[in-house]
């Protein structure tokens, strides 16, 4: 296409220069001076030993792939590995060392005359130490990321290009300013008395002084030599006596095989809640590590840690009528598989009006389909389940997708939605009435305070919201940063309304949204999603 654009440009083109999609449409900044034409394109062929032109189908080739900064190919580099270009028989060398296996990489002739081409996505799972390193060198400070931001968008030099000249597209190379809002934080509440009320700082809080209710968990302490062999026969003798509700197990370090194996035989062959923390946090005996293996210990066994002190207050339009909210997501398998399922997972609150209990639904479909398949019973099961918990049928839905890109939004709401009315109209015979979120947090929109509005890393503060100017013109959509920033930058979440029957307010919607936030079971800090979503995580989590 290159060489096409080149040849041709000005004869044939009238002087118009092409943008090429990489695929089937060519875009051009005016209507060039023919209807309809055939081109022939020559392309020379570089490799040794070839004589003479060759004729080949023009596509995806038009793209080089000779990469010198690789933000070009639209990659979020910060958050990104790339393979060190080396010689292929020392990386080679490297992966086998590691391995405990040297020798015998020099019998294959081809590994000593191959190089590794600079800029090479490393699309496999890192390690942990891979992750550790990269999270060092990615976890920049808010100031340091948009200075770094600046100074690629200034070296890039957008206004300089020859289309951009073209298409008449000027980029400014400034951050664009918004009014942002920061919402009050809810105030929570714990088991018992009013004395045991605590308002968030700074989107967190402590235990000092509280309590929860508990879910009167009985548990069997077990230390497994052979994971398998010893849980299983363990559970069987204890079972013989009464019940197991959880297992909790002390694990040496920090070692992934036998925290997988752990909940693969917990959650898969015997069918038991399970809590895994490390043998040594647990010797210190730290109130807070302590009091935090607690949170999570009483959410497993069906307890409720926190709750709102102002319901009405806390849950706009939710505390009005009996509601319940879903949370959906579907997990892909890694980029280098082609034939594991993807794992689509459902949850929904059961306890209206506190809304802090979420029964789910897990299970494994196509490779890489992001739709859900069978969500109409799904979201069945869960309306019934959710009328034997609260005793009484929901009168309003709140449904909050995760995963989804704009170009899906079509499929969502000619698929996705239609499931969840024929389930809920089968139930009680009438529409239903739908509030369906899109949650994305995949994107480069980064929120930088300009003022002293800002916590003690440099970030926004939790609670900041923008609906404004970097939002969609027409449509229903919002920028929430619900969370402290821990380390580096935080990453605001952004909220698309594809449609919404129960007639929220802007404002409403976003104190509801951040206010969810904050009743995640297993911390005591805001999160970066709602309740609904992070259990959907968790449900997935806790069994791949």
């Amino acid at each position: 296409m290159s060489s096409l654009v080149s040849d041709h440009q000005h004869t044939s083109l009238g002087g118009r220069l092409p943008a090429y999609d990489g695929r089937k449409i060519l875009y051009t900044a005016g209507e060039l001076p023919f209807n309809s034409k055939e081109f022939e394109v020559t392309l020379c062929d570089n490799k040794i030993g070839s004589s003479g032109p060759r004729y080949v189908t023009v596509g995806r080739s038009f793209f080089s792939w000779k990469i010198e900064k690789p933000t070009k190919l639209g990659l979020d580099v910060s958050s990104t590995a790339f393979v060190q270009a080396m010689p292929l028989i020392d990386f080679v060398g490297e992966i086998l060392n590691r391995n405990g296996v040297i020798n015998g990489i020099t019998d294959f002739d081809y590994v000593k005359v191959c190089n590794i081409v600079l800029g090479q996505r490393y699309q496999k799972k890192l390690d942990e130490t891979q992750v550790t390193n990269m999270m060092a060198i990615t976890c920049k400070r808010p100031s340091e990321r948009e200075t770094s931001i600046h100074k690629i968008v200034q070296n890039n030099n957008y206004n300089s290009a020859k289309r951009a000249n073209e298409f008449g597209i000027e980029v400014d190379y400034n951050p664009t300013s918004v009014l942002a809002r920061i919402l009050t934080a809810p105030v929570l509440k714990y088991y018992g008395s009013d004395s045991n009320k605590c308002v968030p700082n700074n989107g967190k809080w402590n235990m000092i002084g509280k309590s929860f209710q508990v879910g009167n968990p009985k548990i069997f302490y077990v230390r497994p030599d052979q994971v398998e062999a010893a849980l299983q026969k363990i559970c069987l003798q204890a079972r013989a006596v009464q019940k197991i509700d959880l297992l909790l197990a002390l694990l040496p370090d920090k070692n992934g095989s036998l925290y997988g194996d752990i909940k693969r035989i917990c959650e898969i062959d015997i069918g038991v809640m399970s809590q895994c923390c490390l043998r040594k946090n647990v010797l210190k005996s730290s109130p807070q590590c302590l009091a935090n293996v607690a949170l999570k210990i009483n959410a497993k066994c069906g307890g409720r840690n926190s709750v709102f002190a102002d319901i009405p207050a806390s849950l706009p339009v939710v505390s009005n009528k009996p509601t319940i909210i879903f949370g959906a997501d579907v997990t892909h398998p890694n980029a280098l598989d082609d034939s594991a399922p993807s794992i689509a997972s459902v949850v929904a609150s059961q306890d209206w009006p506190e809304v802090t209990k979420y029964h789910g639904d897990v299970h494994a479909q196509g490779h890489r389909e992001e739709l859900i398949q069978g969500l109409e019973d799904i979201v069945k099961k869960l309306l019934l389940s959710f009328q034997r918990e609260s005793k009484q049928r929901p009168q309003q839905l709140i449904f909050y997708r995760d995963g989804v890109s704009e170009g899906q939004f079509r499929q969502v709401l000619e698929k996705e939605i239609p499931e969840i009315e024929k389930a809920w109209k089968s139930l009680y015979n009438e529409k239903a009435p739908i509030t369906f979120i899109v949650v994305q947090k995949r994107h480069h929109t980064r929120l930088f305070p300009s003022d002293s509005n800002q916590d003690t890393g440099g970030n926004v503060l939790p609670g900041t919201v923008v609906d404004t100017k970097i939002c969609h013109p027409t449509e229903f959509d919002f920028f929430l940063c619900s969370h402290a920033g821990i380390k580096g930058t935080s990453r605001p979440t952004h909220y698309h309304i594809l449609r919404d029957d129960n007639k929220f307010t802007a404002d409403a919607l976003q104190s509801l949204t951040n206010n969810l936030c904050y009743t995640y079971a297993s911390c005591t800090r805001s999160v970066s999603t709602g309740m609904a979503l992070l259990s959907v995580s968790c449900l997935i989590l806790d069994r791949l």
